[in-house]
């Protein structure tokens, strides 16, 4: 389907159902196996698909009922990556993200990765009107995470530069992308929240006390994510979901795009950019001015971090700002972000979040028919 992204779209993740929940913990406790579980998880996602075409979505995917962490188990599936709980994460506002601490143990490699048998399972309920999308972290995302100042040192041991590791990156990102491709996939959505890091004065502020100059940095991010998508498929949607953080309902980051548009706007060679502009957060929308004529936007207008449901004329009425920067039939409608980022979900209901897909939907059908 070469209308990828829809009129009407989604960013990917959804709220686990009760069913889910028991039988992770279940799992954790010992009382069930591991061949069960993952019975349960399919039963699940069966169902969550169900959903997405009931509610006349063209795009499914499996709610990232799989994983943990949005970013990090798609890490573990390269070779010279490992992963334990330690209680760490990551301060959001207001509350602590419990992450696994991930970092190397060798050089990065590809090998056959899960998420690729992940999404054959997926594949199997598209039909002819509705395409399977898979989602998975930025190579961006997977580069800043060897460099947080607790891996760094670690980082060193195995890549003596940056340049060496984006380079290793990045051909890891090219194998496992050609084999999404060979498995179906052509719907290939990269989760990248080092944009959204980069525009709060937090990054500056963690950055400089690396002393590594910012516009280095940024340079850095465009040279590995626009590096693992060389050689990409001409028949293969990739696109970029630009997120500030998501984590219970709680935001990372908060600053407008101007000072990263000249990268991931202008010179990022994915086909779309899924964009967070749901609150003042995300500032205004003249940096859409600076997107590349080759890549369409699609405006997450509709916040997934509360039940509320937004005003339709006010949604309608932002549409049409935006389509002063950049051409209306290239804007297309979503939430700012996916509904569970973590297993953890937001805190809104399944019910919420169907009503707020329902209103996607029709306010895109309002504005493009």
């Amino acid at each position: 389907m070469g209308n990828v992204p829809f009129r009407y779209d989604f960013v990917g993740s959804f709220l686990r159902p009760q069913a889910l929940k028991d039988a992770k913990e279940a799992l954790d406790n010992g009382q069930l196996s591991q061949e069960d579980y993952d019975h349960i998880v399919d039963e699940e996602v069966v169902k969550v698909v169900k959903k997405q075409k009931e509610l006349g979505y063209h795009v499914i995917t499996d709610g990232e009922f799989r994983r943990t962490f949005w970013h990090l188990d798609f890490m573990w599936g390269f070779e010279g990556v490992e992963h334990k709980n330690t209680g760490n994460g990551v301060r959001f506002n207001g509350e602590l993200a419990v992450l696994d601490d991930t970092y190397l143990v060798g050089k990065i490699k590809a090998k056959a990765h899960p998420f690729v048998e992940y999404f054959k399972f997926l594949k199997q309920f598209e039909d002819e009107n509705t395409v399977a999308k898979y989602t998975i972290p930025a190579p961006a995302q997977t580069f800043q995470q060897m460099i947080v100042p607790a891996n760094f040192e670690t980082t060193r041991k195995f890549y003596a530069t940056n340049e060496e590791l984006i380079h290793d990156i990045g051909v890891a990102y090219q194998d496992v992308i050609k084999q999404f491709y060979d498995a179906g996939c052509r719907n290939l959505q990269l989760d990248d929240c080092t944009w959204g890091a980069i525009v709060g004065d937090a990054a500056k502020q963690r950055y400089e006390s690396l002393g590594l100059d910012l516009e280095e940095v940024k340079a850095e991010l465009l040279a590995v994510n626009n590096l693992a998508l060389e050689n990409k498929p001409e028949d293969m949607v990739i696109t970029s979901h630009i997120c500030r953080g998501n984590y219970h309902s709680t935001f990372f980051a908060k600053g407008p795009y101007n000072s990263v548009a000249d990268y991931v706007f202008a010179k990022e060679n994915v086909d779309a950019l899924y964009l967070e502009y749901d609150d003042e957060r995300s500032g205004g929308f003249a940096p859409l001015a600076k997107v590349s004529e080759d890549k369409k936007v699609v405006l997450g207008l509709i916040t997934t971090k509360t039940p509320e449901l937004e005003d339709k004329e006010t949604v309608i009425k932002r549409i049409h700002e935006a389509a002063k920067f950049i051409p209306l039939d290239r804007l297309y409608l979503s939430p700012q972000c996916g509904f569970a980022s973590c297993a953890i979900g937001n805190k809104l209901t399944e019910e919420q979040q169907w009503a707020k897909l329902k209103l996607v939907k029709e306010i895109a059908e309002e504005v493009w028919g």
